[in-house]
């Protein structure tokens, strides 16, 4: 019912187009009488009604098909070519049942006097129609494929993140559990020990799982905390030192990461009294540097892939800075960046935040769908306006009003819809929210 509401307004501002440039055209809008003027005005509507609903529904067969993305130039083709065949027809039965109902004529005589100039002003004006609605309609095609392309790749990557921040838990429950079982063997007192430690971990894991960033502070806490799980098995077998807090307060790392690189070097490495293992955590030039000395193991179990890579996965999801793995005869280290505000991060979306952007989105395209309606209805209503004030009171001439007031209008709907920055552009109110955020942000900070 809304769309077909929506045609017939369409047919009706475009019959009263078509009805002021014919009328111009033909009599340079001269009626002898007010009779002759509206039944020349209903004409005028019944053709565009006519021609206007044949195009449309075709243009609505057109769109039901399917079609590939290499087809546009035969879409356009088609759609013109059909358009016209489309509006002949039509034109040729409205003027044979206007011969016949108004002038009296035979078939015979009408088939007998057509000429191409019957057909050439509806022609044109059919054609210009059609190709100003195939712009407007594949712009908004455009539009709409580069929504569905951003929320596709924004809720892949999420979904990435979420997969592989999911492998964690699992992962570091697991080797907890096999760490725990050979202290049964070898110190019952100490696996106590390390049950009620493990579970505080454990809730740090369960806490931190879900974020992208935590804090570089809040991972060294952690790091020391899971190392005096890993001593209580080694004792002195391993030599663990750290700084105690991060140069700069605000920098953030991917969560759980300290804990995985710890796990691999524990891992991999020989952990005796006699070889112990030295693991360093060090500061260097932005980045959070894991550092122990290589005494691989002889035989080593099968890698699960979840340690190493699961960190380098999640760092290429959420920034253009890469880990750094550094392989020497005697030492091995990976250095994992440490990020700020000042960086600029490449942030995976949650769901939420992934409909906010595309209702943003779908938003703007309406707004733009709204613009061009707007302007559509000013090029076809303000002449309207023109002919009336022309044929009542052309002393007065009053159309000057609505035309400057609609197009004021207009201007600042166009700023709104096209310019991205300025004042009150797109971006502004994005940007003033912003900025009162950071101010809230600052005033919490200082008090």
């Amino acid at each position: 019912m809304k769309h077909l509401l929506k045609n017939i307004i369409t047919s009706f501002i475009i019959g009263i187009v078509v009805f002021i440039v014919g009328s111009f055209l033909s009599n340079g809008f001269k009626y002898n009488s007010t009779e002759d003027f509206l039944v020349t005005f209903v004409i005028y509507q019944l053709y565009a009604f006519v021609i206007g609903f044949s195009n449309m529904y075709f243009f609505d067969y057109l769109e039901k098909l399917t079609w590939r993305p290499t087809d546009k130039i035969k879409r356009i083709i088609i759609g013109i070519i059909g358009a016209t065949v489309l509006t002949l027809l039509c034109l040729f039965v409205l003027n044979l049942i206007m011969a016949i109902t108004l002038r009296g004529e035979s078939v015979m005589h009408f088939i007998a006097n057509q000429s191409f100039s019957h057909y050439s002003f509806g022609l044109w004006i059919t054609l210009t129609i059609v190709t100003f609605f195939h712009v407007v309609y594949f712009y908004n095609k455009y539009q709409q494929n580069k929504i569905k392309e951003q929320k596709v790749i924004a809720g892949t990557a999420s979904a990435k993140f979420d997969a592989l921040k999911n492998q964690l838990d699992p992962h570091f429950l697991f080797n907890s559990l096999n760490v725990l079982t050979s202290l049964i063997d070898e110190n019952p007192d100490k696996a106590q020990d390390f049950t009620t430690s493990l579970s505080k971990v454990y809730r740090y894991v369960l806490e931190q799982k879900s974020k992208e960033l935590v804090s570089v502070d809040e991972e060294l806490q952690f790091a020391k905390t899971y190392m005096s799980l890993i001593k209580m098995r080694f004792e002195d077998s391993i030599v663990f030192t750290m700084p105690a807090k991060a140069t700069n307060p605000e920098s953030k790392v991917v969560p759980l990461s300290l804990q995985l690189l710890l796990e691999n070097a524990v891992k991999h490495n020989m952990v005796t009294p006699s070889k112990p293992l030295q693991i360093t955590i060090f500061e260097d030039n932005g980045y959070l540097i894991v550092q122990n000395n290589l005494q691989p193991k002889q035989i080593v179990k099968k890698s699960s892939g979840v340690g190493l890579s699961n960190i380098m996965q999640r760092y290429n999801l959420l920034t253009t800075r890469k880990v750094d793995i550094n392989k020497q005869s005697t030492k091995f280290s990976v250095a994992i960046p440490m990020l700020t505000k000042q960086i600029s991060i490449m942030r995976t979306k949650s769901s939420n935040q992934i409909d906010d952007s595309y209702l943003r989105a779908r938003n703007h395209v309406e707004e733009l769908k709204g613009f061009y309606y707007s302007l559509v209805a000013y090029i076809f209503v303000i002449p309207f306006l023109i002919f009336v004030n022309y044929r009542t009171s052309w002393h007065f001439q009053w159309f000057w009003f609505p035309m400057f007031g609609w197009a004021i209008g207009l201007v600042i709907q166009a700023f709104r819809v096209f310019v991205h920055n300025g004042a009150f552009g797109r971006n502004w109110e994005q940007r003033k929210i912003q900025e009162y955020m950071k101010q809230e942000e600052q005033k919490d900070r200082w008090n």
